[in-house]
């Protein structure tokens, strides 16, 4: 299939915090981005972007002061911008009310007619500092004409499967959306090049700029080259074009044209139980493409 390239820009910055012109303020700043680079097409920012907190600030009160249903005015406020500006917006992931009366940490997508398209709810919060209800879904949803784009939060990148469902249901790209401070941001900068690697998929890991994060936001290919890199904890804007398509081609070709990791089983071989996970992998459901129909939304541009 003919992919067009897609321009993205990965904004690794501080969060904003809960002031009353906090959303004005977001809205500008993404109009001065896009006005910077104006041939963007999806544009992300970090997590909890919008949910910041001051030093020393209870991180419980600014959870509960900062959640809001994802149809809220906050929602409705990202989708109009969405639609000015004609991009797909990632605003960060953002504290939701929940329907069953739980707060998640939660990524929502809006696409350029002002809709929201996908939500992700972080599926590993960072127990037991963190303290939102965890997530039970993978989502990926798709951009006409370019790809299908997969959603992680921060911690969920140390856990394979997260990343690996995704690229089962067909994510060409996984945003993995971070807030990470601490010192093992090195080993986050190493996991995007695995996760990359054994899935055969793009990786773009966005962390916060400081105070809030240490920076060293990425873009790696299919192959784990890394193809971009902000510098560590300062502001900026991290951007590239790339090909969707070129996540199936590698997987279609093996990496370094030797690798094809969607392709193990013999056909009618037996399953491989998984005493982990009470489970198995059936052979047939192993193959590219089997989840392609699972949790996937098809978007219409």
């Amino acid at each position: 299939m003919m992919t067009t390239p897609l321009p993205i820009g990965l904004v690794q910055t501080a969060a904003r915090h809960h002031a009353a012109d906090a959303a004005d303020a977001f809205a500008e700043d993404v109009r001065r981005v896009m006005a910077a680079h104006p041939g963007l097409r999806l544009l992300a920012y970090p997590e909890l972007h919008l949910c910041g907190q001051e030093p020393g600030e209870d991180p419980e009160r600014v959870m509960t002061k900062g959640a809001q249903p994802l149809d809220g005015p906050r929602g409705a406020r990202l989708a109009a911008l969405a639609r000015e500006l004609d991009i797909w917006l990632v605003p960060g992931s953002v504290y939701e009310q929940g329907a069953d009366g739980r707060i998640y940490n939660t990524a929502p997508v809006y696409s350029p007619v002002g809709e929201r398209v996908a939500a992700y709810r972080k599926i590993f919060p960072w127990r037991p500092h963190e303290t939102t209800a965890a997530g039970s879904d993978f989502v990926v949803f798709d951009l006409a004409g370019h790809g299908r784009v997969g959603l992680t939060i921060c911690y969920d990148a140390w856990f394979p499967e997260v990343t690996r469902h995704l690229a089962w249901q067909g994510a060409d790209l996984v945003l993995n959306l971070v807030r990470t401070p601490t010192v093992d941001r090195a080993q986050e900068v190493v996991l995007a090049q695995a996760n990359a690697i054994v899935n055969q998929v793009f990786m773009a890991s966005l962390n916060a700029a400081a105070p809030d994060g240490l920076g060293r936001s990425v873009v790696v290919d299919p192959e784990g080259r890394m193809r971009a890199e902000a510098g560590p904890g300062t502001e900026e804007v991290l951007t590239d074009v790339i090909d969707l398509g070129e996540a199936r081609r590698v997987r279609a070709r093996g990496t370094a044209g030797l690798t094809r990791v969607w392709d193990p089983f013999e056909d009618g071989g037996p399953p491989l139980e998984l005493p982990l996970y009470a489970g198995r992998i059936e052979p047939e459901r192993w193959r590219l493409g089997a989840g392609v129909g699972e949790g996937a939304r098809r978007v219409i541009e």
